[in-house]
């Protein structure tokens, strides 16, 4: 019973670091609609949701339409500059949340959660 009971805890956290994971990068292809930061080209922020609000910034999401996507970078039609995909922070909301916040810069989800900052690991740790 003990074993189960240790097998079940370790196959949940695998789950829930994989759902984190996966969270950290904002996935996308052309054609899909996302909603991003409408501040404009020089704002650091580079926020971008599956939901509509704000952005970290706090300035109105946008809706909009990728364009392009390339490794670590997601173009947009409403900006010529990339938005980067890989996130400093993600909405913490858990795994269950499908707003899918990113960005570079702390603040509030689209959901109203805090963003936290993602842990770097060290290459080859």
């Amino acid at each position: 019973m003990k074993k189960l009971l240790v097998l079940t805890l370790v196959f949940t956290l695998a789950l829930a670091t994989l759902a984190l994971a996966d969270k950290t990068k904002m996935t996308a292809k052309v054609g899909d609609q996302l909603y991003v930061c409408g501040c404009g080209e020089g704002c650091p922020c580079d926020t971008m949701s599956r939901n509509p609000g704000q952005c970290t910034c706090g300035k109105d999401l946008v809706k909009t339409k990728v364009t392009k996507v390339e490794k670590g970078m997601i173009t947009v039609e409403s900006r010529k500059k990339p938005f980067i995909s890989v996130a400093k922070y993600v909405c913490d909301c858990g795994p269950e949340c499908k707003c899918d916040t990113i960005s570079q810069n702390p603040g509030n989800c689209t959901c109203g959660k805090k963003m936290k900052m993602v842990e770097v690991k060290p290459k080859g740790k």
